[in-house]
């Protein structure tokens, strides 16, 4: 489906306005009631697996959903060359999300890397059911995999019209998941200085490395009890 089509189709748009959703608790314990699943694909995105999407594993808060599919528009206009590519999310009632320990309220989100091949063109992630649909990629410590590269003026493109869209729809992004040893890169590129002021990273290596996808989660209230 376009993206340009999915994001003009009135009755699509009130269903999921209407549809709010409510999170509960936190990342690492809580549940979602109306989640809302991204979509399938759009112009200039995918998604890590079409098993993962069939198997209900892409789901987010409703103004998650908004910001992640807003975000994509523009960056069909501004980088209109470059190809990006969600991945897990989260269940659409929330709840354990094995084998990652947070994504359980609708406000975490994984963005697999953009890459380049060795042409330079921006091409989707090489994912597969051989390497965990993309998570068990390993790049070098330079964001180099085989034939590709990470494409560090994507990545740093997308966090940037991310953390813009969360501004003006009233919630946040509480931190940026990313290998500790891959991020001066990410850093150097144009907008990287907009990342470091604007956005917290993770100073640490992470239980898995998130060197293939980075990890977002979202500033959104939500009720304490469940």
């Amino acid at each position: 489906m376009m993206i340009a089509s999915f994001l003009f189709m009135p009755s699509m748009l009130r269903a999921e306005k209407v549809r709010e959703s409510t999170c509960y608790g936190t990342t690492k314990k809580g549940r979602l009631e109306n989640g809302v699943r991204l979509p399938r694909s759009g112009t200039n995105f995918v998604p890590y697996s079409s098993f993962g999407v069939m198997a209900g594993r892409t789901y987010v808060h409703s103004k998650v959903f908004e910001v992640i599919v807003k975000t994509y528009a523009i960056l069909n206009k501004t980088h209109p060359d470059k190809i990006f590519m969600y991945g897990e999310t989260g269940f659409k009632n929330g709840g354990k999300f094995k084998p990652h320990k947070t994504h359980q309220n609708g406000l975490s989100a994984d963005f697999m890397v953009s890459v380049l091949d060795k042409a330079g063109k921006s091409v989707p992630l090489p994912t597969s059911i051989f390497n965990k649909f993309g998570y068990s990629l390993e790049f070098d410590k330079k964001g180099g995999y085989k034939d590709y590269t990470i494409d560090f003026e994507a990545m740093a493109a997308h966090l940037m019209i991310l953390h813009k869209e969360c501004q003006k729809a009233g919630i946040g992004i509480w931190r940026v998941i990313f290998d500790p040893e891959l991020q001066p890169y990410l850093f150097k590129v144009r907008h990287g200085s907009y990342l470091i002021k604007k956005l917290r990273f993770s100073e640490k290596p992470s239980w898995v490395r998130h060197d293939e996808h980075y990890h977002v989660d979202f500033k959104v209230k939500c009720k304490k009890k469940f």
